[in-house]
């Protein structure tokens, strides 16, 4: 395991695991005691022939597989360079993100201390309570290609980029701070479909009345909820329009886009992580580390805005 300085110098230096020594040792006070709780259900749900607590101890405490954890997370480093790091097994590492990964997927993007929203009708919810406007968008990450002979394999091209991919949706607030990272869906699934697929439009259509702006891709939910989702405007001359229609189209167009240009920076700060940039792990892992990147960052972005509120 690493010495008690290597860890202090991982944990002062944001650059390491993209997040601040603050909010670091509140995820090991969170998430230390439900780590040992799930680690010794597992020890009293099988035969033992030792009792619980006998026999070898881990060499690999539970801040330093956090830390690990964040590492991977935020600079796609492999299990083997981080085994080497903490001067463990490769299999130790392996085993570490398996576990603390999850934990990090529960837990929900952060809006406040203690608040956290872990469902899409939980940030609906929290927008109409709150009069903020939503902005959702889709955002691709690159996977492995499937291996031949697998029924779906053709499902993760994606049209747009011609690779093989998977798809989330994100929700930020007017202010780009994340506030929601969807379960992925194959890079062919379109943004629209997938949007319906986790309900939107019925929680906009009956839920409180709330603001959400989208891009083109999301064209006809604004019909299904009511005017709620917010599209740039249909082009209604395809050739020879009028000079007058032409800026009023290009005005309209702009204002949207720089109202909507926020979720574009909240997707910007989830690709730093290294692990959605491109993912090379396991496909079945990748909307836990969908979920747990977007719980970290927003963690990150609420400590930051309390901080800057303080000054």
């Amino acid at each position: 395991m690493v010495g008690n300085a290597s860890r202090a110098a991982i944990i002062s230096d944001r650059r390491i695991t993209g997040l601040s020594a603050d909010v670091i040792a509140e995820l090991v006070t969170e998430l230390g005691p439900l780590w040992h709780e799930r680690h010794r259900a597992r020890l009293t749900s099988r035969p033992r022939k030792r009792a619980v607590g006998a026999g070898a101890k881990h060499r690999l405490v539970f801040v330093d597989r956090l830390l690990a954890t964040l590492v991977h997370l935020r600079h796609a480093t492999t299990h083997d360079v981080l085994a080497c790091w903490f001067g463990v097994d490769r299999s130790t590492i392996t085993r570490a993100v398996g576990e603390v990964r999850p934990l990090l997927a529960e837990r929900g993007c952060t809006i406040a201390p203690g608040v956290r929203l872990r469902t899409l009708a939980e940030v609906i919810d929290h927008l109409g309570a709150s009069g903020r406007t939503g902005i959702i968008d889709g955002t691709e990450i690159r996977v492995r290609r499937p291996a031949a002979g697998r029924r779906d394999r053709e499902a993760f091209i994606s049209g747009k980029s011609r690779q093989n991919a998977v798809k989330t949706m994100v929700v930020t607030d007017a202010g780009g701070r994340v506030l929601f990272g969807s379960p992925t869906r194959p890079g062919s699934c379109a943004d629209i479909t997938h949007a319906r697929q986790l309900g939107l439009a019925k929680l906009l259509a009956d839920g409180p009345a709330v603001e959400i702006l989208a891009d083109a891709g999301y064209q006809g939910l604004g019909a299904q909820t009511g005017g709620r989702v917010v599209t740039p405007p249909h082009r209604k001359f395809k050739k020879n329009a009028p000079d007058w229609y032409e800026e009023m189209y290009e005005r309209q167009r702009t204002a949207h886009s720089s109202r909507r240009i926020r979720v574009e920076h909240g997707i910007a700060h989830l690709k730093n992580w290294r692990a959605l940039a491109r993912h090379l792990g396991r496909r079945e892992h990748i909307s836990d580390t969908v979920q747990a990147v977007a719980g970290l960052l927003s963690h990150q972005q609420t400590a930051d805005l309390a901080l800057a509120q303080q000054r």
